[in-house]
């Protein structure tokens, strides 16, 4: 899956590793969120590229597209505090019970507040079946609605518990990017 924007391309810190998490019955969610902030260095208003340091001194180019409306009050030296958040939310699913509608789905939230800012947000639903569990490992190995299969491991064996091939596993995946701009003085 690609990212949101070409704005987290800038926050390369903010790639979290993927865990798979099962509870029979019960939603299991993993959430995680990552901040940081970023000057910009650089603006080419012809182009709309945006060069931005990292707290860390990494310097990383994106173009802002025409959903940044407020493009033209950027300005060098502006601070742009941005906080990631992802979370995958998994649903046990047994042989006929009803089920997750697949999809995807996004927002741009501009901020109302007197400097530019605003949310990405993207969501997408699918469901995998269970092909095979390894407690001893502990992991499990899925099949994809697109024929792949995927074996991860899963930081709880609880988690496992009643989970049997054949189920059927309903995944949200939704992901955020939240940026707002201060300025000196």
């Amino acid at each position: 899956m690609t990212r949101i924007s070409t704005t987290a391309m800038a926050v390369s810190v903010l790639c979290v590793a993927s865990t798979l998490g099962l509870a029979a019955q019960m939603p299991v969610s993993k959430v995680d969120s990552v901040t940081t902030t970023a000057t910009i260095q650089a603006i080419d208003a012809t182009t709309r590229r945006v060069t931005l340091r990292l707290e860390k001194g990494d310097e990383d180019t994106f173009v802002a597209g025409p959903a940044v409306t407020r493009f033209d009050e950027l300005k060098v030296g502006d601070k742009i505090k941005m906080t990631y958040y992802e979370s995958r939310v998994y649903q046990i699913r047994k042989p006929g019970e009803t089920a997750n509608v697949p999809g995807e789905s996004s927002a741009i939230t501009a901020a109302t507040s007197k400097l530019p800012g605003g949310t990405v947000a993207r969501q997408v639903k699918s469901t995998v079946t269970v092909v095979s569990i390894d407690p001893s490992v502990p992991s499990i190995t899925v099949k994809t609605d697109d024929g792949r299969t995927v074996t991860r491991k899963v930081e709880d064996k609880t988690h496992l518990a009643g989970v049997q091939p054949g189920d059927r596993i309903d995944v949200t995946y939704t992901e955020a990017l939240l940026m707002s701009v201060t300025r000196q003085g």
